[in-house]
């Protein structure tokens, strides 16, 4: 894996800018706040983001990948202002459960999600090395 990072940029803070990797692709379906059993345990945004990121690795272990496989994130969000405000709980809980791994990422304010209790909603794509 090649995280890029053109000359002269200013280095991206928790993200990259791009990655270059090559072998098996792993597509993770939007994960959100809910245990797989369907259960929300809270309505917490960084409490939602730990569970949603917990879903990713879960579903990235049954491919043989872990989180620092993940080339690709782009996070759906109802509110960038209870994201942004909820930073630091967010970067916490990132740390815990995918670690000090950063892809390209993008993160979108959306008008709604498909269920109406989640807060984000996580895609992701990860490239496990031949």
């Amino acid at each position: 894996m090649e995280f890029l990072q053109p000359p002269g940029w200013a280095r991206a803070r928790g993200y990259s800018n791009g990655v270059a990797a090559s072998g098996r692709t792993v597509c993770v379906s939007g994960m959100i706040g809910w245990d797989g059993q369907g259960v929300f345990h809270t309505d917490d945004f960084a409490g939602q983001v730990r569970q949603a990121l917990q879903n990713v690795v879960d579903v990235l272990a049954e491919a043989g990948a872990r989180p620092e496989h993940i080339v690709r994130m782009t996070w759906y969000v109802l509110d960038k202002h209870e994201y942004l405000g909820a930073h630091k709980e967010v970067g916490a809980a990132y740390r815990e459960v995918i670690g000090r791994h950063f892809p390209a990422m993008t993160a979108v304010q959306v008008a709604g999600l498909i269920e109406d209790r989640a807060r984000v909603e996580i895609e992701v794509t990860a490239i496990v090395p031949a």
